[in-house]
């Protein structure tokens, strides 16, 4: 019933964060600003709340994020992976080709993602 809540599957860090590095790949903190400023962030994710993702990531909307556009990838991540697998099922259905769920922000640094604050 509730199997988007599910922890995210392993994402291959290996080859995911090469390509975040080389700027193949968006990264994208969907968890809420006071977050951030308690744990910190991937180093040069850009933060958009999921309550607000549906608007930043839509083209069409005034309010869309220069830097998403549905033909780049898109790796979201939260502090469980939860709300990042909601964001990914959101994305798929305004077309984004390719989304990743990454988990949470702990599975980020265990791969050895830098985090900044």
């Amino acid at each position: 019933m509730f199997g988007f809540m599910r922890a995210a599957p392993a994402a291959d860090y290996s080859d995911i964060m090469p390509r975040i590095a080389a700027g193949e790949i968006t990264l994208v903190d969907v968890r809420e600003p006071d977050e951030l400023s308690i744990t910190g962030r991937a180093k040069d994710a850009i933060n958009i709340p999921l309550m607000r993702l549906q608007m930043m990531a839509d083209p069409r909307h005034p309010d869309c994020h220069p830097g998403l556009a549905p033909e780049k990838p898109v790796a979201l991540y939260c502090a469980s992976g939860a709300r990042s697998a909601q964001g990914k099922m959101l994305l798929e259905r305004l077309g984004y080709s390719e989304v990743m769920n990454l988990g949470g922000l702990h599975d980020w640094a265990r791969a050895g993602g830098s985090l900044e604050r």
